[in-house]
């Protein structure tokens, strides 16, 4: 497994280390799902499980195998016979081996002296290797290890014929410094490539990672959005982006289908993403403060260090109390708005109000305040409106809804059954409304404004449409789902009416 000069190879262990999150539990038909996504991503090895855990891990990583994938299907084994078989079973062509080497963990966990751990290096790299498959060598929390040792356990494991030799920060107690001198070490003891796998504790896995590249390891384990147990493992989009863009060395990832990766492994595990997360988190191409858009409109360079179309990210201004007349400008213009130079500074005056109140300035909200302003898109101008909404639910019958939608002065009626009142009327609206727009529901954030049962409930959503613009739009009722149901009308309504400006210009 010798590496191709500068590559860095990405080993994903999202299927493995990161289903290992606290309450991540994924069916093998979701398994497979993300190793199909990752292999089109371009990961050069995908950990897909641990068989040995449980049957339904060993049918995933079987199954995937099978899958006859371009990236290397790795199963991970401890050092015995029954872990290593259930590998084989799963006709995977690589395994990733390992053994713990910290004087803590033989001592704790193992029961096991140093020779014995030796021995069993030695023994179970030869019996993998004898099965005909590429074998990982792992010593489990080396950067804990005594030196002396960890370099006896690097050269049994490639005397017994490992192919490539990852060195494990297994709790994050490396700092990057730390790291590049346990790589250069184990860099000159043996011949056979390093790896890296980086723990996230004190929230170093990347640079921790990059250090280790710099060393002289050619490959680096990572997760999707940083998955994995405790704080978390590298994350493959921080990783990547970094290596390509601070250091200049490139991996096969296509790096335009990193954000939709993220986006899947999110939904299908469940742990969202955390707004400000470098790369993928929602504001991370978000700009408010008037200041950086202005000098995002002169030169995207002079606050965006990566262009967001590199991970299939788009751009988009926020209007709040930190906005200044630049981006509501051009927000406005987005939308088809003109402003004259007194207008503006009226528009500004009531955004910085509204934000000055703690409260989320929204798309709609803006888009409500330009056309109260210098007028616009009047109530009667509106393309879809809301006529009569009926949901039926409870514990012994299927949330349904009907609705009947006006859409340019022509009535229409959908029904449709959900997993609640709102997701059924929201499904429902959406049959009527298909074939005018593909909008989907992006964010769905609900809000209470006052205490009490009869509380006013504000909801809040954004909706993507087809080209992946954002809009943003509210509704405030009493009712939950009118609340909603108008949100999501107030939220098509604004795309198609951005849609028809955006014709409109075209045909000028």
């Amino acid at each position: 497994m010798q590496p191709q000069k500068d590559l860095v190879r990405i080993f994903d262990t999202t299927l493995r280390d990161g289903e290992q999150t606290p309450g991540v539990s994924l069916t093998p038909d979701e398994k497979l799902e993300i190793a199909i996504k990752l292999d089109e991503l371009g990961v050069d090895a995908i950990e897909a499980g641990f068989p040995r855990v449980s049957k339904g891990e060993l049918e995933a990583v079987k199954m995937i195998a099978q899958q006859r994938l371009k990236a290397k299907i790795c199963s991970l084994a401890r050092t015995n016979q029954e872990d290593i078989d259930a590998a084989l079973e799963c006709e995977v062509s690589y395994i990733h081996l390992f053994i713990a080497t910290s004087e803590i963990h033989m001592k704790h966990k193992l029961q096991m002296s140093k020779g014995q751990v030796l021995e069993a290096t030695r023994r179970w790299v030869r019996y993998a290797k004898d099965h005909g498959v590429t074998v990982e060598f792992s010593p489990e929390d080396a950067t804990r290890t005594e030196p002396d040792f960890l370099q006896q356990v690097l050269r049994a494991a490639e005397e017994s014929g490992a192919d490539i030799i990852n060195i494990p920060d297994t709790v994050s107690t490396a700092t990057p410094e730390r790291m590049l001198e346990i790589i250069s070490q184990a860099v000159s003891t043996v011949s056979i490539p390093i790896s890296v796998h980086c723990h996230n504790d004190f929230g170093l896995a990347v640079a921790n990672s990059l250090a280790g590249v710099r060393a002289g390891a050619s490959q680096v384990h990572v997760t999707i959005n940083g998955l994995g147990e405790r704080a978390g493992n590298a994350s493959l989009e921080e990783f990547v982006i970094a290596l390509h863009l601070l250091h200049d060395r490139k991996t096969n990832i296509n790096t335009k289908l990193i954000y939709e990766t993220s986006r899947l492994v999110s939904r299908l595990t469940g742990v969202p993403v955390q707004p400000n997360k470098a790369i993928v988190g929602e504001n991370a191409f978000g700009h408010e403060s008037g200041i950086h858009v202005h000098g995002i409109l002169k030169s995207p360079l002079t606050y965006e260090p990566i262009s967001p179309d590199l991970v299939g990210r788009s751009r988009w201004f926020q209007a709040g109390k930190h906005a200044g007349g630049h981006g509501i400008a051009a927000k406005l213009e987005e939308d088809g708005f003109h402003p004259t130079e007194e207008q503006m500074k009226e528009i500004v005056r009531r955004v910085k109000d509204i934000g000055d109140k703690g409260k989320i300035v929204t798309d709609a909200d803006l888009f409500a305040i330009a056309a109260a302003v210098i007028g616009g898109v009047s109530g009667e101008k509106r393309i879809i409106d809301l006529e009569n909404l009926t949901v039926v639910t409870g514990t012994a019958v299927v949330p349904t809804s009907s609705v009947k939608i006006n859409v340019e002065g022509k009535e229409y009626v959908a029904s449709e059954t959900g997993l609640g009142p709102v997701d059924a009327a929201i499904k429902a609206i959406q049959k009527i409304v298909s074939p005018l727009a593909d909008v989907r529901l992006k964010e769905y954030r609900l809000e209470a404004l006052t205490g009490g049962s009869d509380a006013l409930a504000e909801v809040l959503i954004k909706v993507e449409d087809s080209e992946g613009n954002i809009i943003s739009a509210r509704a405030a009722r009493e009712d939950i789902v009118i609340a909603s149901v108008e949100a999501m009308i107030e939220g098509i309504n604004k795309t198609l009416i951005r849609e028809r400006m955006k014709h409109a210009r075209k045909q000028q």
